[in-house]
């Protein structure tokens, strides 16, 4: 299927507000201006996620701000003994009020409620910097730390803007980059969880864009090092129009490596091995899932519910140039998500 590289800058919306310039990039090319969004803020969705792991533990950082509900939330889970832990804040109606940026490359997010901190700062050359500091984590344990996230040089993110079926205002404007060394420290209770160069990675998810009022989202990613080099892959689909666009590539050193269309084979037992395929035949993947986390919010006549897999990836895609590269053991998550009004 044939789709839309976008190399230079353009709006993702018009002057009226409506969605425009779909496709996908290498970079984050296309320009958001809340300000120009005619809906009401209530159907606006806008979301950062990190997901960050060691050989030990995987650890996940979210603010969204779904309109009718907000959700601050952080995760660690234990890949050794399949413990988690998790501590959220439900906001009602945040209306844009998290001021998240519109632009994925510069800003800061913090939330601070009473003596709870999560930052997420952007710094130069695209290193990416989380700040946390909470009290009170649960089970009389508190959660302090910062790590840093680095890309790669010049890397490059899956970047796309498509717009949903039957939607005339409705759209999503993401990035996905599954390709960061991380380094730093995390003091959970008395427990440190220490990521270096060359054992802790991470994934950067970023949304945004007006919802439809239903929908259901697939979505993996993982990353790592395998062959002696940095791989990661972002793959998914959603009920959006994909044509112009899919959300599947494979990153090698910094690069992307686009596909077409990624089929996820999930079995009845979500914890038995699952498969990955594309209609191009350049991914062939297994996923062996250590652990499920079910998340399920309710606000109102608004529901959004999230089972999210933690585990292990491991397969083969085509290169660009036509060669093969073999994968192994790389950390991630694959997860079906569902929203509706």
């Amino acid at each position: 299927m044939p789709q839309t590289e976008i190399t230079a800058s353009v709006p993702a919306l018009d002057e009226s507000g409506r969605p425009q310039n779909f496709g996908w990039a290498r970079f984050p090319w296309f320009i958001y201006d809340r300000s120009r969004l005619t809906v009401p803020p209530r159907n606006i969705s806008e979301s950062d996620r990190y997901f960050i792991f060691s050989p030990t533990h995987l650890v996940v950082f979210e603010i969204l701000d779904d309109g009718y509900l907000g959700y601050v939330g952080i995760s660690i889970a234990s890949l050794k003994d399949r413990k988690r832990s998790t501590h959220t804040v439900i906001t009602p109606f945040p209306l844009g009020s998290f001021d998240l940026p519109g632009d994925s490359e510069t800003g800061s997010v913090k939330f601070r409620q009473k003596k709870n901190l999560l930052n997420f700062a952007a710094m130069g050359d695209g290193v990416k910097i989380i700040k946390m500091d909470i009290p009170r984590y649960g089970h009389h344990r508190s959660l302090r730390g910062e790590v840093v996230l680095t890309p790669p040089p010049a890397a490059e993110s899956l970047v796309t803007n498509t717009p949903w079926r039957g939607g005339r205002n409705a759209f999503c404007y993401s990035r996905h980059s599954p390709l960061y060394s991380v380094e730093g420290v995390i003091q959970f209770g008395t427990m440190e969880l220490i990521f270096t160069r060359g054992n802790g990675w991470g994934i950067f998810d970023w949304n945004r864009g007006v919802r439809p009022r239903t929908d259901l989202r697939f979505w993996a990613a993982g990353c790592g090092q395998s062959e002696g080099r940095q791989v990661g892959f972002s793959v998914g689909y959603n009920s959006a129009d994909s044509s112009q666009g899919t959300e599947n590539a494979f990153s090698l050193d910094g690069r992307l490596h686009k596909l077409d269309q990624v089929t996820f084979h999930i079995p009845a037992d979500r914890l038995a091995p699952w498969r990955f395929t594309s209609n191009d035949n350049r991914l062939e993947m297994a996923f062996s899932p250590n652990q499920e986390r079910d998340d399920n919010h309710q606000m109102f006549f608004y529901s959004l519910r999230r089972r999210q897999c933690f585990g292990f990836f491991s397969g083969r895609v085509t290169l660009d140039d036509g060669s093969e590269f073999p994968f192994q053991g790389l950390t991630g998550i694959a997860e079906r998500r569902k929203s509706k009004l």
